[in-house]
């Protein structure tokens, strides 16, 4: 496997770097106080204190989001492949699915904790209705990618309308679900801890909550750093996911980078 350019990962590793450096300076200079703004490196000593139980409550919003997204991708293939061959799907679902990603999130999450109370299943099911979407649209698009060229050469050989949504379609849409999936990625995990904090027993939302009311800035930028090295990780995982079902993708979006 190919491992990425310097030039690719060097930037944002440097600006990263540079922006606690800045922080760290200020923090310990000229900040408002530490219980309001601590430097990196007090959250990251006071997180490292705290590891044990910073971990027990990653897990849960890290079980969440993985489930949360698997069915994401099943719900939305599902409901692309239905808008595919369907034209009155197509019509009838379209509308329905653009408007059910105008409720608010903030109104939701309460509703879906008392509805199903504080477990993981609210957790998922709210993951699931912010994402769905995304995978929904992506497959669609996808599919109506597929070379027309190639469709009407199987359709000339008798080719069924199955055989050439698995031969054509299918593998024309799976580069852009790939899209689709890193942009619910991101959502997946910002979803769980809301859920988390609108109500749960455990979770990164919970801790950061605690967090919160007992005035530990510190443990909640832990948490925050937490969060943002999860969903780095999920997304890095997207690439290799890509890397091993998709290689052609992969070197054809590599190539068009190299020019």
């Amino acid at each position: 496997m190919r491992l990425p350019r310097p030039g690719v990962v060097l930037p944002p590793v440097i600006l990263v770097l540079l922006l606690l450096a800045v922080w760290e300076i200020y923090a310990s200079t000229i900040g408002p106080g530490p219980d309001v703004l601590p430097s990196p490196s007090r959250v990251a000593e006071r997180g490292w204190a705290d590891r044990e139980n910073l971990m027990l409550n990653t897990w849960p919003t890290l079980r969440a989001t993985v489930i949360g997204l698997l069915l994401s991708v099943a719900v939305g293939f599902g409901f692309a492949v239905l808008v595919d061959l369907s034209g009155l799907a197509r019509r009838a679902l379209l509308p329905v699915l653009v408007v059910s990603q105008t409720l608010p999130l903030v109104a939701l999450a309460p509703l879906v904790i008392v509805w199903f109370g504080f477990g993981q299943f609210p957790k998922i099911l709210l993951i699931v209705f912010v994402n769905f979407f995304a995978t929904t649209l992506s497959f669609v698009e996808g599919f109506r990618s597929a070379d027309p060229d190639s469709v009407a050469l199987l359709r000339s050989m008798g080719a069924g309308r199955w055989r050439i949504f698995r031969t054509v379609r299918l593998p024309s849409a799976l580069p852009y679900f790939m899209a689709g999936l890193r942009i619910a990625i991101t959502y997946s995990v910002v979803s769980a801890i809301f859920a988390e904090y609108a109500g749960a027993e455990s979770g990164l939302g919970v801790y950061m909550q605690f967090a919160k009311n007992t005035f530990r800035t510190d443990l909640v930028l832990a948490a925050v750093f937490v969060t943002a090295a999860v969903t780095l990780t999920l997304f890095a995982l997207s690439f290799l996911i890509e890397r091993i079902a998709l290689p052609w993708a992969f070197l054809i979006r590599a190539g068009e980078a190299d020019r």
